[in-house]
């Protein structure tokens, strides 16, 4: 039987997991990041303000998790957001697309849901590994 490569992904630049998940998982050339909430890693916290400030919020944990993990948002290939109100969809959008613009990666919609701690947005991401170079290999050794 072969083993998968599977590695989590931990920062304290973004909230840390409340349950029984990882913030991301290094797997087999991608990274796939759990569902970020407008949480400010901080204060633990669910963040005030609009849905712009709220996705402002998400997106500053997703590329601390994506940065954990040696990658970034400009390799992300698929997105997929989560809104408690549909009509927050433009607004979002909005926000969402000043954080990929130029080809923006593939990406679901799903809507009119109730999220934790009463959040307007949740995003969770695929994103790839760069190549690995020597010099990085060194952190693993």
């Amino acid at each position: 039987m072969t083993m998968l490569n599977r590695q989590p992904v931990h920062t304290d630049q973004a909230p840390a997991a409340v349950g029984p998940y990882s913030q991301g998982i290094i797997s087999n050339g991608f990274v796939f990041v759990s569902g970020q909430t407008p949480i400010d890693p901080s204060t633990g916290k669910l963040i005030d303000g609009d849905i712009a400030a709220q996705t402002e919020q998400v997106f500053k944990n997703l590329t601390a998790i994506l940065e954990a993990a040696g990658t970034s948002l400009a390799n992300v290939v698929k997105a997929t957001v989560f809104l408690h109100e549909m009509r927050n969809f433009s607004a979002m959008n909005a926000v969402y697309t000043k954080f990929f613009p130029g080809a923006p990666p593939a990406r679901s919609t799903i809507g009119n849901l109730d999220l934790p701690l009463g959040a307007q947005v949740e995003i969770e991401v695929i994103a790839l590994l760069p190549p690995i170079v020597p010099k990085q290999l060194e952190q693993f050794a």
